[in-house]
């Protein structure tokens, strides 16, 4: 199947409240040209430089929304804010504050989501569920950042019914927290589900759905989307 053939037999399946983004670590910039020919405008990447190399490559197409879904390390925060529209992976307290400084320096109001890890992980970054929580006063400081929802990623290993239940567990968790009524934190988008699971993501609330493999082939690493 061809790119464009992928995407429009996953589209067909999708309801409109879910946002489809195309995971496009290691994949050239000929398939992101493809995908945009489809409809395809939301591209989720994992590392900073990358991204910019495409971008630079890709300046005729003005309407890409750029989606940061990889870790951030702290010293590339000031060009992220510079390349990408949404960060899904702010993980810690720290990181948050730090953009949400540079951002009042840019002048800019980057869309982020808070990752949290509902299950231990020693493999994923993210808070914990106690952690985040802990902290939602500390981020509702950030005035610079449109904080929207939550990104979380199941452990490897999970059956269907317990990547389910996380899934749930993820929705519950952002309900909970917008029943905190904060000036500064919104909990209206879900980031969840990867090529494996994004129908279970759907079923459990999902807005937005990070898809790799399934739009694009295997690629070199595992757990790419």
């Amino acid at each position: 199947m061809t790119i464009t053939s992928r995407i429009n037999s996953i589209r067909q399946h999708l309801p409109e409240s879910v946002r489809l983004i195309a995971v496009t670590k290691q994949v050239s910039t000929d398939a992101i040209r493809e995908a945009y020919g489809a409809g395809i405008r939301d591209f989720g990447e994992s590392k900073v430089q990358e991204t910019v190399e495409k971008q630079n490559q890709l300046q005729d197409l003005p309407d890409i929304n750029w989606h940061l879904i990889g870790h951030l390390q702290a010293n590339k925060a000031a060009k992220a804010l510079e390349h990408f529209q949404w960060i899904h992976s702010v993980d810690n307290l720290k990181l948050a504050a730090r953009l949400d400084r540079i951002a009042g320096e840019q002048s800019c109001s980057p869309q982020v989501g808070l990752q949290v890890k509902m299950l231990p992980d020693p493999d994923k970054y993210g808070w914990t569920v106690p952690e985040l929580l802990a902290d939602l006063p500390e981020l509702n400081k950030c005035e610079n950042l449109k904080i929207q929802g939550l990104m979380t990623i199941p452990p490897l290993g999970l059956d269907e019914a317990q990547i389910l239940e996380l899934f749930n567990s993820t929705r519950e968790l952002a309900n909970k927290i917008q029943q905190q009524n904060l000036p500064h934190i919104q909990m209206q988008q879900l980031s969840m589900g990867m090529s494996g699971d994004y129908h279970l993501a759907i079923q459990a609330g999902a807005t937005m759905i990070r898809l790799g493999t399934s739009l694009f082939g295997s690629r070199r690493e595992d757990n790419l989307g």
